[in-house]
């Protein structure tokens, strides 16, 4: 993929729409749109890295309420010729079609490589990924998998949100202050697993959301990894205009 003159490339992740309350997500809802339109003029493509929302599924006939005003304007960029993608996070992994038939934006299950203006992208959300956590690669099969989307669905949406709201709630306390510091490149697993791949394949940059710890780190003189932070306290992203990549913070 080749950048337009003037273009660039923006990432970014870990909204959590819906969380803690609805005042709340609505004040961040807002800030989210106003960067989205700031960018409108200079971006070519989108990459939102998952966690958009606290929790969503997508029902037969039922859309999670609320969230009307991002999706518009996701709608509207898409319609004025702008790529968006979204890479499916931990909280919003039941995703189906909705956003490839309403808001034309293709939705990503897996990490995936990228080539933009010669420079080599690998994308993910992070979740599962590097040593360790294998109680979450665990319930993530199961939650992956379509029979126990299928026993979800058959829940009253009153009950199925009701129930994931308290689940997605319990995940956040667990995980409690390990996401707001760095812990260390021996113990960033993201960091390790980016190493991991680099011993087979080579990238220029390694993107993830989830640890909600921005930061921009060289593994080797060639290669970096990139967390994006998040739209909760930090409110960063990543910016390539298709020689560097920076980290930056939206006020």
């Amino acid at each position: 993929m080749q950048l337009q003159h003037g273009k660039k490339v923006f990432f970014l992740s870990d909204f959590h729409l819906g969380a803690p309350n609805a005042l709340e997500s609505r004040k961040r809802e807002d800030k989210i749109i106003a960067f989205l339109e700031s960018i409108r003029s200079e971006a070519q493509i989108i990459f939102i890295m998952g966690d958009m929302f606290d929790f969503w599924y997508e029902y037969k006939n039922v859309i999670p309420k609320g969230f009307v005003r991002i999706l518009g304007k996701l709608g509207e960029l898409t319609d004025a010729g702008i790529a968006i993608h979204f890479f499916v996070g931990n909280h919003d992994m039941w995703m189906k079609t909705y956003f490839q038939d309403e808001l034309n934006i293709p939705v990503h299950f897996h990490p995936e490589s990228w080539v933009i203006q010669d420079r080599k992208f690998y994308l993910a959300h992070g979740d599962g990924l590097g040593p360790g956590d294998h109680g979450y690669k665990f319930l993530k099969k199961i939650f992956r998998n379509p029979i126990c989307q299928w026993l979800f669905g058959m829940l009253p949406p009153v009950i199925g949100m009701g129930l994931a709201n308290y689940f997605s709630r319990k995940s956040r306390e667990a995980v409690g202050v390990s996401e707001q510091h760095f812990l260390g490149e021996d113990k960033e697993w993201l960091m390790i697993h980016s190493r991991d791949v680099l011993t087979k394949e080579h990238f220029d940059y390694f993107i993830y959301g989830h640890r909600h710890v921005p930061g921009l780190h060289a593994l080797t003189a060639k290669s970096n990894y990139v967390n994006l932070g998040d739209w909760i306290t930090h409110f960063t992203y990543a910016e390539f205009d298709g020689e560097s990549l920076a980290l930056k913070h939206y006020v």
